[in-house]
């Protein structure tokens, strides 16, 4: 989600990383994705607290030195229609699948580090979500649920066989929402950083009345922030210095905020629609989003969860990691010295005890790659 930021006025930015997405749904019965966190923490990374490994972090200069990178493609990759939008997507490899879901802003690229890796044991997917990155800008109503129905339609129509959901952000989100849709067809749930708030079910109606979204930022903008005005905050938000002045105040170390990801980000706001996108996001998707909230999505999950978070995020901070921890037993934390996007920032460690867990879920194929 930093990407996401290049598209937000400094006021909302925050307001977006909290609000809530997530919705409750109805409960389903566990499936066979259970499995030993202690088994993981054999691995040698720490579940609780600054592991070890991460604490080196900061002394590296090049963190992503000795990682591929996916090949950047102006055209893109692969296309899929879903309901009568053009989805891009991103496939490599074999073996058990992972799909990887981007942030607000952002898109299948920046996995960039993280595509290449990832596939060497497993079939790696990474989708555009609806409005973002190279898929249809779509001029239609937006809500979470949106790309929840995308993320389970294309796990079942593109994947066609059980998976790992992983998303930053935003994308956690989806991931979240998308697990507890998919049931079965998810062995599992990665979040890096996710968005989302924990909150009382019961006071729903009585909260979305004095939200501090609906207080603070929705009715400001319904007052003051007409089309126009965020016409222009839109043009401002997608120059390439203001990309790069925000990203770097969300990635700790920044050597790894470069043309690429900034180009990535430039090329899908230049699309016509990408403006009226924007207003419809920040007018109306975030008007309606109190009812969603992450207890109430974690009570109908019952696959595996592991937390990569970056614990120097300036929006989402290891509170919330620690408190998903507390709330949902089945989790493993781990706790990285990053920013908001620690997949982007220090690929090789996220790799790493993705993999690592990834061989706790599929013990059989990683027995294989060791012989």
């Amino acid at each position: 989600m930093a990407s996401s930021i290049s598209l937000l006025s400094p006021s909302l930015r925050l307001h977006l990383t909290n609000t809530t997405l997530l919705a409750p749904f109805p409960y389903y019965h566990r499936s066979k994705c259970e499995m030993s966190r202690r088994s993981f923490a054999l691995k040698g990374i720490v579940a609780s607290g600054v592991s070890s490994m991460a604490s080196t972090l900061t002394a590296e200069a090049q963190p992503s030195q000795g990682v591929g990178r996916l090949p950047y493609k102006p055209e893109g990759y692969n296309y899929w229609t879903w309901r009568g939008h053009k989805i891009h997507y991103v496939v490599q490899g074999e073996g058990s699948p992972i799909v990887l879901i981007h942030g607000f802003g952002a898109s299948a690229f920046h996995w960039r580090y993280n595509i290449p890796e990832l596939a060497k044991r497993h079939k790696v997917y990474a989708l555009d979500l609806l409005g973002f990155g190279w898929s249809d800008k779509a001029l239609i109503e937006y809500d979470a649920m949106v790309w929840r129905d995308q993320v389970v339609d294309f796990v079942k129509e593109i994947v066609k066989e059980p998976s790992v959901l992983v998303g930053n952000s935003l994308g956690g989100f989806t991931a979240l929402v998308s697990a507890a849709a998919l049931q079965e067809l998810v062995s599992g749930v990665v979040l890096l950083n996710s968005a989302g708030q924990f909150g009382d079910g019961n006071k729903q109606s009585e909260s979305s009345k004095e939200t501090p979204l609906a207080k603070f930022v929705l009715k400001p903008l319904k007052e003051a922030f007409q089309r126009v005005v965020l016409g222009f905050l839109f043009w401002q938000a997608k120059q390439p210095a203001r990309i790069v002045s925000v990203l770097k105040s969300v990635y700790v170390n920044s050597s790894n905020v470069d043309d690429y990801l900034v180009e990535s980000i430039t090329r899908p706001a230049a699309d016509p629609n990408a403006g009226e996108v924007y207003y419809r996001l920040m007018t109306r998707f975030m008007t309606n989003q109190s009812k969603y909230t992450l207890d109430a999505v974690l009570s109908e999950l019952s696959c595996p969860l592991l937390l990569l978070w970056g614990d120097l995020d300036p929006w989402v901070g290891p509170a919330k990691a620690n408190r998903i921890k507390e709330f949902y037993p089945k989790t493993t934390l781990v706790n990285l010295q990053a920013g908001h996007c620690p997949h982007d920032e220090i690929p090789e460690l996220v790799n790493k005890a993705l993999l690592d867990w990834l061989s706790t879920l599929y013990p059989e194929e990683a027995s294989l790659q060791t012989v």
